[in-house]
């Protein structure tokens, strides 16, 4: 296979990969959520449910296709494709194993985070364009609800690129070799977990959309196809979340130290990303929907002053352990 070939090839394993994931996730989800609350989950269809995501599939390729007459088409149309594409261009950075990334840019770190930044676009034009006052109130929260945490998930990065001295996710793992750095960035870690399930209105930070006030939010006009890449965009932000946890503070591809190399490092990062997966899946269960003043005031009251004081006690470590003190 020749070089040109290889990342066109991964891109489309990717695509592929990434949709038919969130479509299982779907299901994964809700067993999960079924075992963890003493329930069944899906159980009717095929073995342990596993026929219900068929039946989602079915059910919303053949609903109407629909865009309300007092909206804007064009954007109305445009908004679920948005996230779809920001999300996808995010895993382009994405380190699986040592030779397997569609790109190596030595920014990758700042490309995900502008990849992260465009898909608030989605939902603030979803909501606009739908002309309805919920969508509007649900585009709005988002709006200030994912800028905001953009700025903590951004900071909460720095120890990790100040002890690696690189913005390129192949020379982070690199770095861990020895200690992940979910050990010496316990803080940045605790932050750039809450900011990435705002990011992705995951439970409880699914605001946006918070049925109890605001019907569906930003996609209460959004129905068949249009509301399925809502959802998966926001199953694709997910794995793309878990993905960055592991990539940059769990040692990426690399396994433990202490056990050595017995597994293949695709199938470490795989076990890796798998198991924060769940764990965003059963933070849905056990933590309830805090009011919006509350997310807001949690994120620059509280995640702001942990980032700076991360920074600070790395900056002044690293000038220690180089003999600047």
């Amino acid at each position: 296979m020749s070089e040109q070939m290889f990342p066109v090839l991964l891109a489309l394993a990717i695509l592929l990969g990434g949709v038919a994931g969130a479509a299982v996730l779907t299901w994964w989800e809700r067993r999960l959520l079924g075992f963890w609350q003493d329930r069944y989950g899906p159980n009717r269809l095929g073995p342990f449910g596993i026929g219900q995501v068929i039946a989602d599939m079915i059910k919303l390729l053949t609903k109407d296709d629909w865009v309300p007459p007092f909206a804007d088409r064009v954007v109305f149309i445009f908004a679920p494709t948005a996230i779809v594409v920001a999300m996808m261009m995010g895993f382009a950075v994405v380190p699986f194993a040592p030779d397997l990334m569609i790109i190596d840019v030595n920014i990758g770190l700042l490309f995900f985070l502008g990849m992260t930044s465009l898909a608030v676009y989605s939902v603030l034009l979803g909501g606009l364009a739908s002309n309805n006052k919920y969508a509007l109130l649900g585009g709005l929260r988002s709006a200030a609800q994912m800028v905001s945490y953009e700025v903590f998930m951004g900071l909460s990065l720095m120890g990790v690129v100040m002890i690696s001295g690189s913005f390129s996710l192949v020379d982070i793992v690199a770095a861990q070799t020895n200690v992940w750095f979910c050990f010496s960035q316990v803080l940045g870690l605790l932050v750039f977990v809450i900011a990435g399930i705002a990011e992705s209105h995951r439970l409880p930070f699914d605001l946006p959309e918070a049925e109890h006030e605001l019907t569906a939010g930003f996609h209460t006009e959004y129905g068949g196809m249009k509301f399925a890449m809502f959802m998966l965009g926001e199953y694709l932000g997910l794995m793309l979340i878990s993905c960055m946890i592991v990539t940059l503070f769990f040692g990426g591809w690399l396994g433990p130290a202490f056990i050595g190399h017995w597994l293949p490092p695709l199938a470490w990062f795989a076990l890796k990303v798998l198991l924060v997966i769940n764990f965003f899946v059963l933070l849905r269960a056990a933590i309830p929907r805090p009011r919006y003043d509350q997310l807001m005031s949690l994120g620059w009251k509280v995640m702001l002053p942990i980032t700076l004081v991360n920074l600070v006690i790395t900056g002044a470590v690293l000038l220690w352990m180089e003999g600047g003190f």
